[in-house]
């Protein structure tokens, strides 16, 4: 059995605790918050011991793996420290996502993860749906030929005002993430930022990107839409096909070039998922299954690293906004910054 604790028990970590006590292949042991009310409520309620320490709870229990559901500045700020305490106790780590909101923590979590050879992933779960699993098989089966270009969308509704860029690094590690499991890595960035009426945040963003296979790509995103319908489309097209991802899990239809038949597949054929936050529940069922797999570290799908690679490519856009619009280069430009 794979022991599983929860750090951060608010409405996400609550999501963590649930999906492992339902696991046949986990023993769900503890759980830790700051809150010790809320800890003390939330262990009780799933039969775990509670903790107000980490180091403590990590010194205490036999632990495998730890998520960490902490939130804080842009939802990522305090993930860092208590993931660098389980990687550096040997443990296996599933952290929400931003993996942090500074690059420069991103990294030094990446990095001793890599160093004490643990597997690092991070809540990406927009690709681990059915939709997605079914548009990359088309990829990799050739369906689409060589790929041309990506069209991405994610809004949402939030009315938060704590930070500028709360909207970019919150949300878009998500649709970053997408965009990259099709298209592979990103090159060059260009974006262009509004404020709606009353709002202090950049809360809508476009935003082009180049990826190094030589494909193109854009992406809208906004905190300034409505919760209550479709909140994610996406389109990749190649020179043989395309497919449209419709609300992130909801269907998948592929359009060949060569016929105007279609195929479509919708949820209901292909898992019956209920609710989006079914989606967070496989990508943590996921993590749990190759780590019971022993995949190795590097082969961690939603790792580390690729959440790493989001944020470089969210930091870029952030500096190509603030440069008027100039295209910045991922990586290089970004470590001189």
């Amino acid at each position: 059995m794979i022991k599983a604790a929860v750090v951060g028990v608010n409405h996400i970590g609550r999501v963590h605790c649930q999906t492992y006590r339902e696991n046949k292949d986990v023993e769900f042991v503890a759980i830790c918050d700051l809150d010790q009310a809320l800890a003390d409520s939330v262990a009780k309620e799933f039969g775990v011991h509670a903790y107000t320490d980490v180091e403590l709870m990590i010194e205490k229990e036999e632990i495998d793996v730890v998520s960490i559901a902490t939130g804080g500045v842009e939802n990522g700020s305090h993930h860092f420290e208590p993931a660098m305490l389980a990687l550096k106790a040997g443990k296996d780590v599933l952290v929400e996502k931003p993996i942090s909101n500074r690059l420069d923590e991103a990294r030094k979590l990446v990095d001793l993860a890599k160093q004490q050879n643990v597997r690092l992933g991070c809540d990406l779960n927009h690709r681990f749906v059915p939709t997605a699993y079914k548009a990359k098989e088309w990829i990799q089966e050739g369906a689409l030929g060589a790929l041309l270009f990506i069209n991405m969308k994610l809004t949402i509704g939030n009315p938060n005002e704590s930070s500028p860029w709360l909207h970019l690094r919150a949300l878009h590690p998500h649709s970053i993430d997408v965009m990259r499991y099709f298209c592979g890595d990103v090159k060059r960035v260009q974006a262009f930022m509004t404020k709606a009426p009353g709002r202090t945040v950049w809360s809508t963003a476009s935003i082009n990107l180049e990826f190094a296979s030589g494909a193109v790509g854009h992406l809208m995103g906004s905190y300034d839409m409505s919760n209550h319908h479709p909140i994610e489309y996406c389109e990749v097209a190649g020179n043989k096909g395309r497919f449209v991802i419709d609300n992130v899990y909801e269907q998948v239809t592929l359009y060949p070039h060569h016929t105007p038949e279609l195929k479509v597949i919708r949820n209901a054929i292909l898992t019956g998922m209920g609710e989006f936050n079914d989606t967070l529940k496989n990508r943590i069922n996921f993590f749990v299954q190759q780590i019971k797999e022993k995949v190795m570290p590097e082969n961690i799908e939603g790792s580390g690293q690729d959440a790493l690679a989001a944020q470089e490519v969210i930091e870029a856009a952030i500096r190509s906004h603030e440069e008027g619009g100039a295209v910045i280069e991922v990586g290089q430009k970004l470590q001189e910054h």
